[in-house]
């Protein structure tokens, strides 16, 4: 069974950072595309951020210059380094993968995590 694990959320002030990971286990081969959404109360969940397993990098035009997506291909872990947060920046942030199998194994290849809250005070 695959599990996402995350972990790094909280409550910060306007300005400040906070740093979120996001842990992949389980019998899998190997990890595509790895990334990170968010949903705000009354909102629809909006993509933050993407990571390739080669690194190249994709974000929302709204955390460019402020969010850094990484990965650490070796623990199977994606990493979201969020600076100069905002209290818009406030939602329940979900990380997703994009896994294989290995032969003889089959299974889904989109996994998300179990959310953490960010909250942004003003």
């Amino acid at each position: 069974q695959v599990q996402l694990v995350e972990s790094g959320g909280g409550l910060v002030q306007a300005g400040g950072s906070l740093r979120l990971s996001c842990a992949v286990s389980g019998s899998i081969a190997s990890i595509y595309t790895m990334g990170w959404y968010r949903q705000a109360p009354g909102k629809q969940r909006e993509l933050v951020a993407t990571i390739t397993r080669s690194g190249s990098a994709n974000y929302a035009y709204f955390v460019k210059g402020r969010f850094t997506i990484s990965r650490d291909n070796a623990k199977s872990t994606v990493y979201l380094q969020m600076n100069s947060l905002k209290a818009e920046d406030t939602a329940v942030y979900y990380c997703n993968a994009d896994v294989r199998y290995g032969l003889g194994s089959a299974g889904p290849n989109d996994y998300w995590g179990q959310g953490t809250q960010v909250t942004v005070s003003s």
